[in-house]
């Protein structure tokens, strides 16, 4: 089961409603759904909150470190703790999926995702689960920087917080540890999110 649920993102109000705080938009969604405070917690250099979910302690986890040093906020929690690597589901924006899509994945690249590339270092393994929020890429390589520490557009901001809504009833599985059945149903476009797609 998943004990450590991350969302990543930069902390300030100058970063809030930029695309690489995906992450924080899933994490305040799932709080809200599970009835957490996330409060302030040097320990974790992140605001933490916990709850109980069929008997076992589930903590999420806003690292407030800045992107590029989230690992040292996540596995902070999850030594002390003794959360195994494949116990914890991070949540953070991805350039490969478009703006809408969701997909779940377990271990593999960071793919120059920064805030991956050092919990991977942090935790000193891949073997996490991902929840890869779609943020669209801009097309060219160079622009990757400013692309992310930009607000979407009207349109492609509708369709990540739609994704972030389809993505929570999914949260019991998750945490329960049912994973093919959350990524089935992660994967499949709603019928009514794929006519509105393509209205």
């Amino acid at each position: 089961m998943i004990k450590l649920i991350v969302g990543l993102g930069n902390p300030g109000t100058e970063y809030q409603a930029t695309r690489h705080n995906a992450g924080f938009w899933w994490l305040n969604a799932a709080a809200d759904k599970l009835k957490v405070t996330l409060l302030p917690d040097k320990n974790w250099h992140g605001l933490a909150g916990r709850t109980m979910v069929d008997g076992h302690v589930v903590w999420l986890l806003k690292p407030q470190t800045f992107m590029n040093l989230s690992g040292r906020s996540v596995a902070a929690l999850a030594r002390f703790y003794k959360i195994a690597p494949d116990e914890v589901l991070v949540a953070h924006d991805e350039l490969d999926l478009p703006p809408g899509q969701v997909k779940l994945k377990r271990g593999g690249s960071h793919a120059g995702h920064n805030g991956l590339r050092d919990i991977h270092e942090q935790l000193g393994s891949a073997d996490y689960w991902r929840l890869r929020l779609g943020i669209g890429h801009p097309g060219v390589k160079t622009e990757v920087i400013n692309w992310v520490l930009k607000k979407p557009l009207a349109e492609q901001l509708r369709a990540i917080n739609d994704c972030i809504e389809r993505a929570l009833p999914v949260l019991p599985l998750l945490i329960s540890g049912d994973m093919p059945k959350a990524t089935m149903l992660l994967h499949t476009k709603p019928p009514a999110a794929a006519a509105s797609a393509s209205t």
